[in-house]
């Protein structure tokens, strides 16, 4: 729904605010403006975008005070690694689920994604047909 949509009646006022808290919550983690703005842009339509953290420990901050329905995650940020932030948000037992966006295409290191939680794995070069 359009950000400048103006409802018409009680009725459809009442769908807006329906849909709008249907949407499931995101923060987005990832080192580089210009991916953060590229996965705002895609996710933006689908998802509530709540936050967004350009190292690991501003994005562990962000989960922990903002608890999201899912964070999309970089491997490679300074601060903290997001394997590194998964692997903390395990150990506080936080119910966030977990994407990593990622250049990386490593057998081991997918495997230690999902080892700390992770639900998917999506190389940046393919996120634009893959992340949603």
């Amino acid at each position: 729904m359009p950000d400048n949509f103006i409802p018409t009646s009680e009725t459809d006022e009442q769908l807006r605010v329906e849909f709008s808290t249907t949407l499931k919550r995101v923060l987005i983690a990832d080192d580089l403006e210009t991916v953060l703005e590229a996965v705002v842009a895609l996710l933006q339509d689908s998802f509530n975008v709540v936050g967004m953290a350009s190292d690991g420990q501003t994005a562990l901050a962000g989960v922990l005070k903002l608890e999201p329905d899912l964070v999309v995650l970089d491997i490679s940020m300074p601060g903290m690694t997001g394997i590194e932030v998964a692997r903390e948000l395990k150990c506080r037992s936080n119910n966030t689920k977990i994407v990593f966006l990622t250049v990386h295409e490593d057998s081991d290191i997918i495997a230690t994604c999902l080892s700390v939680g992770a639900l998917g794995y999506v190389l940046k070069a393919l996120m634009d047909s893959d992340l949603l």
